[in-house]
C-alpha cells in the first residue's frame, strides 16, 4: 500500500511529465497544497522532498518550489552505428579488468557498473523471509534440488509470466546462477566454436565476454537508440553470414541504450529467426524496469515454435547477491537441463526458496512500482547534469528504462583514456569500446545512474564533464 505522500509525489510527478507543469513553473505553498488535498504538511514536504531527490522541482531560497528547467531536453540523442560486414573475433575482456577492479573499491564512485544502491532495494525483508526459512526448515539446503530447479519459484515465474504477456508453465523454466548462466547455457546450447551469433551495436559487454570465453564470433547490428535492433541489417547479416546460428538481444530495456523495441517490430523479429531457421536469445534482465506502465510483452511472446531461449534474472530488480535467475529455453528445454547439471548441478536452495516467497507475498509489484518512479527520477537528474557539465555537441540516450545512459562525446574523445583519468579522481566510468566486438565506441561510454542523487554523484559528473572538456581541448590544439 502507498503512503500518502508516496500517492501525491506521483500525481504531482506525472503532472509535470504531461506538461501540465512546465519548467519553470512554482509549485503550491505547503501549507496551501495540505489544505487543497486535506493531508498534514509533513506529507506534503516529504512529496516535494521525493521530487527534489528525483531531480523534478528544485527549491529556490525565500521563494518555494519550482519545475525545474530542463535543459536535457536540447539533448540530441546518439547517432546509430554501422553495420560489420563480417563476424570477429570478440576481445574486451582486458578492457573490463579495470571496471570490474573499480567496483569492488568502496571508495570510488559508482558511475560505471550498472548496479542498484543497497537503499533502493528491498533486501531487509528479503533477508528475514530467507533467515525463517532456514529456521522453520533446518533440512533445506541438505539436498540438490531437481535439473530444472526449485518447483515453487519456477510455479511463481508461471504465474508472473501472464504479467508478461506470456503464458508459460512450471516445467518450462528452469532456474540459473543470475542471467549470465542463463545467457551462458543458451549460447551452448545453440553454438559451437567458430559460429556466429548476432548482436546489438552497443551492446552489453558481459554478453560479449561469454561469446569470447566460448571461442564464439559476433556480428555488429547496426541498433537505434529508440527503436532498437535495425530488423533490415539484421537480415542482412543473416543471409551473409553462414556461420550465423542464433541472434542475441534485448528487446525489453536494452544495455546500454535502455532502448524498448515495439510490438511489431518483436513479431518482426521473431518471424526473422522463423524464415532463416535460427534461435533468438531473448535478454530480459531490465524487462521489469520499463519506465512507463504497462510492461511490454517479450519477444517471446510471439514465439509458436519453441526458438526463443528468454532469459531473465531478480539481479537488477531486487538482490544481486541472491544470483537467482532463469531461462525458458522453448525446443532446447533438454538440452539445457543438461548443460545445467554438467556445469553446476543445481543452483543454491535457500535463495530460491526466500526470492520464491518474496514473489508470493506481492510485496514485489509494490518495490517495483516505487523502484521505476525512483530510476526514472534519477537518470533525469543525471541527464540535467550532462547537459550542465559535458562539452558542447554531447548526445545523451533519453532511456524508455533501466538505470543507465549512454553517452557520445564529440569525435576525438578517448574513453579508454578518460576512464583511466577518471578512475585517478576516484571515479569509475564504462568506456564504450568495452560495448563492442571490434573496439567501437571510443569516444563514447556509458554512466549507471543506479545510485540516489547526491552531492558525490554531481560532483563525480561535473569531474568527468571537465575531463572529457580538457582531454578534447588538447587534442584539438595538438
Amino acid at each position: 500500500m502507498e503512503l500518502l505522500y508516496e500517492t501525491l509525489a506521483a500525481e504531482l510527478s506525472e503532472s509535470i511529465a504531461r506538461g501540465v507543469l512546465r519548467p519553470g513553473d512554482r509549485l503550491p505553498s505547503v501549507r496551501l497544497l495540505a489544505r487543497q488535498r486535506k493531508v498534514s504538511v509533513a506529507t506534503v514536504l516529504q512529496a516535494y522532498l521525493r521530487l527534489e531527490n528525483e531531480g523534478l522541482i528544485e527549491v529556490r531560497p525565500q521563494s518555494g518550489h519550482y519545475v525545474r528547467p530542463r535543459r536535457a531536453l536540447e539533448l540530441a540523442e546518439p547517432r546509430t552505428s554501422r553495420r560489420a560486414h563480417t563476424p570477429a573475433k570478440v576481445q574486451v575482456s582486458t578492457g573490463v579488468a579495470a571496471l570490474v577492479a573499480s567496483m569492488r573499491d568502496p571508495s570510488v564512485v559508482p558511475l560505471g557498473s550498472a548496479l542498484l544502491s543497497p537503499d533502493l532495494l528491498p533486501t531487509g525483508a528479503l533477508n528475514r523471509m530467507l533467515a525463517g526459512i532456514a529456521r522453520e526448515m533446518s533440512s533445506a539446503g541438505a539436498t540438490y534440488e531437481s535439473g530444472p530447479g526449485l518447483l515453487t519459484l519456477r510455479r511463481q515465474l508461471a504465474r508472473r509470466s501472464v504479467t508478461w504477456g506470456m503464458s508459460l508453465g512450471a516445467d518450462d523454466f528452469v532456474t540459473t546462477n543470475g542471467a549470465v548462466e542463463a545467457l551462458h547455457l543458451a549460447l551452448r546450447a545453440v553454438a559451437r566454436p567458430g559460429d556466429a551469433i548476432a548482436v546489438e551495436s552497443p551492446t552489453y559487454f558481459g554478453v560479449l565476454q561469454l561469446i569470447e570465453e566460448l571461442g564464439l564470433k559476433a556480428v555488429e547490428v547496426p541498433t537505434h537508440p529508440r527503436t532498437g535492433v535495425d530488423l533490415e541489417e539484421l537480415e542482412q547479416v543473416i543471409r551473409t553470414t553462414a556461420s550465423l546460428k542464433a541472434v542475441l538481444v534485448m528487446p525489453t530495456v536494452s544495455n546500454p541504450l535502455g532502448t524498448v523495441m515495439s510490438d511489431e517490430a518483436k513479431q518482426q523479429l521473431v518471424r526473422l529467426v522463423a524464415k532463416y531457421d535460427l534461435d533468438l536469445i531473448e535478454d530480459d534482465a531490465y524487462g521489469e524496469l520499463v519506465f512507463d506502465s504497462p510492461r511490454p510483452r517479450p519477444a517471446r511472446a510471439w514465439d509458436r515454435e519453441g526458438r526463443v531461449l528468454f532469459c531473465g534474472s531478480i539481479s537488477k530488480t531486487l538482490a544481486p547477491g541472491y544470483r537467482v535467475g532463469w531461462i525458458a529455453p522453448g525446443r532446447h528445454q533438454e538440452r539445457i537441463e543438461q548443460l545445467k547439471f554438467a556445469f553446476t548441478v543445481a543452483s543454491p536452495t535457500l535463495p530460491q526458496m526466500a526470492v520464491a516467497e518474496f514473489l508470493a507475498s506481492g510485496g514485489y509489484d509494490r518495490h517495483l512500482r516505487r523502484l521505476r518512479a525512483t530510476l526514472r527520477g534519477q537518470v533525469d537528474r543525471v541527464r540535467e547534469a550532462i547537459a550542465d557539465s559535458f562539452p558542447a555537441g554531447t548526445r545523451v540516450t533519453a532511456p524508455a528504462g533501466g538505470f543507465v545512459l549512454w553517452v557520445e562525446l564529440p569525435q576525438g574523445a578517448d574513453a579508454l583514456e578518460l576512464q583511466s583519468r577518471a578512475l585517478a579522481r576516484g571515479i569509475a566510468i564504462a568506456p564504450g569500446q568495452i560495448f563492442s566486438a571490434r573496439g567501437r565506441f571510443a569516444h563514447c561510454l556509458r554512466l549507471s545512474c543506479g545510485f540516489p542523487w547526491s552531492a558525490r554523484i554531481e560532483a563525480a559528473i561535473t569531474t568527468v564533464g571537465e575531463l572529457a572538456t580538457v582531454q578534447l581541448s588538447r587534442r584539438r590544439t595538438a
